[in-house]
């Protein structure tokens, strides 16, 4: 099982000027905030197709990977400081569609309760901080089954209306006996950032999470993404990851992958 606990500040180049660059007061933009959808997406969603880049492509290390992440709001800004208690989901998928029966390679399951804030300067919305409970798990018995729980404190911000730097820490509640050690590959913090072109075509994510030690481990996940139609949120995708802990199941294996496929950010805020 997984638990999470995060305090978060996140932004997107949308939101740092709403409605046109006018000013607003902090109750303004709150209220702007409260009108929109309760319900969304929370993480990047995705589907991609790919195969190992450190291997000979075959049907065993060529897949498909998506996931599927959605958010539900329960409240207004009605909690102490403008706050909103939600709930979010989020499953990551490993399809191994080249094998016979195309078996399911793993899946791993994230749910989570959180509390969010709006982060606010000079009367513009900049990023959001969350108080947040996570867990996550393959869903397995036996000799396959992975799970852990995380109490971590993670934060996004925007420095300008393009470039944003996010970070999260945590401390791990490992209860899964088969991954013990999942701090070695998984990490216990990441930093990355995040670019979006001026005429929102292009974005471009870099996440590196630190595994255990001292050394300069990382885990690494680069996305670039190209909006297909200009009103529309769909990006063509490539997508790139080295390290450990692309998916619970294989954990402590390495993997160097590259996929392309079709990816649909939140309008707002991405988290990771």
């Amino acid at each position: 099982m997984i638990v999470t606990m995060s305090i978060c500040v996140n932004a997107t180049a949308q939101i740092t000027t709403i409605k046109d660059e006018k000013q607003f007061n902090i109750d303004s933009v709150v209220r702007d905030f409260d009108r929109r959808p309760s319900f969304g997406l929370y993480k990047d969603n995705y589907f991609t197709l790919g195969t190992s880049l450190d291997k000979k492509p075959s049907e065993y290390n060529s897949n498909v990977k998506f996931q599927i992440s959605i958010s539900q709001r329960i409240t207004r800004s009605t909690l102490p400081f403008h706050s909103y208690l939600f709930l979010f989901y989020t499953q990551r998928c490993i399809w191994n569609i080249f094998e016979e029966s195309l078996p399911f390679h793993d899946l791993n399951f994230n749910p989570g309760i959180g509390i969010t804030k709006l982060i606010i300067r000079k009367d513009k919305l900049i990023g959001k901080a969350t108080l947040q409970f996570e867990h996550e798990s393959n869903g397995r018995d036996g000799n396959a089954s992975r799970s852990w729980n995380k109490l971590s404190h993670c934060g996004s911000l925007y420095i300008t209306p393009s470039i944003m730097i996010h970070e999260k820490i945590w401390i791990p509640i490992i209860d899964g006996k088969n991954n013990k050690d999942i701090l070695d590959y998984c990490g216990i913090f990441q930093v990355g950032a995040q670019y979006v072109s001026p005429n929102k075509r292009w974005v471009f994510d870099m996440t590196f999470a630190k595994r255990k030690g001292w050394n300069l481990n990382f885990n690494t996940t680069i996305d670039v993404g190209f909006r297909i139609f200009k009103k529309h949120n769909q990006f063509l995708m490539l997508h790139f990851y080295d390290g450990y802990g692309e998916n619970l199941l294989d954990y402590n294996k390495y993997h160097c992958r590259l996929s392309l496929g079709l990816l649909i950010r939140p309008t707002l805020f991405s988290d990771f």
